[in-house]
C-alpha cells in the first residue's frame, strides 16, 4: 500500500466512474466502496460532495447515512475534513427560495457535525457567482446570519470565488475570521489569469482549504502540470504562509477509467512540489 500523506486528500467521486459526463458529482452506487479504495491506496482524507441530485437522500443528511459514514470512516481510517457544497452553486438563494436554501444548508451542517467535518466549501462561481453589489450585500447578510449555527456546530465556511484578489479580500473582510475564510482553488485562479503572489498578499491569511487542480488560461480542467497553474510558486507561498490545512485533489479525470492510478500519480506530483518548497519545514 502506498504511504499515506495525511493532508493530501481527494474530492469524493474521483475514485468512481464518471457519471453523466460530469467531472464531479456524488458517486451514487460507489460511495461506500470509495472508503475501502481510499484505504487501499493510502488516502486518509476525502472532501465530501453534495449536490442537487437526490439531495434529501445524500447520506450526509440522513440519520442512517450519517451512521454508515461514521462506521466506514472508522473502519477505513478515512477522515472527512470538509464538504464541498455544489448544491449551493446549483441553488444560490438569490435565484431560489431563501428559506429552503437556508434549511438545506443547516441540514448539511448538522450532518457535518455528526461525521466530524469542519469546513463547508461554498462555491460563489458559475451559476452562483456574485454578479453585482446587491448580490454581494445579500450574500453578506445571509451568511453572517449563519454565525450562530457555525459556532454551535464548530464549523467554518470557506468561500470559493471568482473575484480578483482585492475584491475578494474586501468581500471576506465583511465576515468574522473565526467562522469564515477562503477555499483557494489553484486551477480556477490559473484559468482566470490571477497572479498567485498578489492573491496571497491580499488574502493568504484567510485560506482555510486548498483545491489542487490545473486549468488552461480561460479554459477547463486539464491534468496537473498541463495548464496555466504555477504550482512551484503556489506551494512556496503556502509554505511561507505556514499553511497546515488540507490539499484536496479536485483533478482532471482519467479518460481511460484509470481513476486510482491518476490520483496516485497526481499525489506524487504534489509531493514533489511540496518537497521543492520545503513545505512544513
Amino acid at each position: 500500500m502506498p504511504e499515506a500523506v495525511s493532508n493530501i486528500g481527494f474530492m469524493q467521486g474521483r475514485l468512481s466512474p464518471v457519471r453523466n459526463g460530469r467531472i464531479q458529482s456524488f458517486p451514487w452506487g460507489n460511495w461506500e466502496n470509495e472508503f475501502r479504495q481510499a484505504e487501499d491506496f493510502g488516502f486518509t482524507a476525502v472532501e465530501w460532495t453534495i449536490d442537487s441530485e437526490r439531495f434529501l437522500e445524500n447520506p450526509l443528511v440522513t440519520a442512517d447515512g450519517q451512521l454508515e459514514i461514521i462506521q466506514l470512516s472508522r473502519m477505513h481510517s478515512l477522515l472527512i475534513p470538509s464538504v464541498t457544497c455544489d448544491y449551493f452553486m446549483e441553488n444560490p438563494f438569490w435565484k431560489n427560495n431563501e428559506a429552503l436554501i437556508r434549511k438545506s444548508l443547516i441540514s448539511i451542517m448538522d450532518g457535518m457535525r455528526k461525521v466530524g467535518a469542519k469546513i463547508l466549501v461554498i462555491p460563489l462561481v458559475d451559476n452562483s457567482s456574485l454578479e453585482n453589489l446587491a448580490q454581494r450585500e445579500k450574500a453578506t447578510v445571509f451568511f453572517t446570519s449563519l454565525e450562530a449555527d457555525l459556532l454551535d456546530k464548530g464549523l467554518q465556511i470557506g468561500f470559493e470565488s471568482d473575484f480578483e484578489p482585492q475584491p475578494l479580500l474586501e468581500f471576506v473582510s465583511n465576515f468574522d475570521s473565526k467562522y469564515f475564510g477562503i477555499n483557494y482553488d489553484i486551477g480556477n485562479s490559473a484559468s482566470l489569469g490571477f497572479n498567485p503572489i498578489e492573491e496571497f498578499e491580499a488574502y493568504g491569511s484567510r485560506i482555510l482549504n486548498v483545491h489542487v487542480k490545473d486549468r488552461g488560461l480561460g479554459g477547463s480542467t486539464v491534468p496537473l502540470g498541463e495548464g496555466a497553474a504555477d504550482f512551484k510558486t503556489i506551494f512556496k507561498l503556502l509554505k511561507d504562509l505556514n499553511y497546515s490545512g488540507n490539499l484536496i485533489m479536485q483533478t482532471a479525470r482519467s479518460s481511460e477509467g484509470e481513476h486510482a492510478e491518476v490520483l496516485i500519480k497526481y499525489r506524487k506530483m504534489i509531493l514533489g512540489w511540496l518537497e521543492g518548497s520545503t513545505y512544513g519545514n
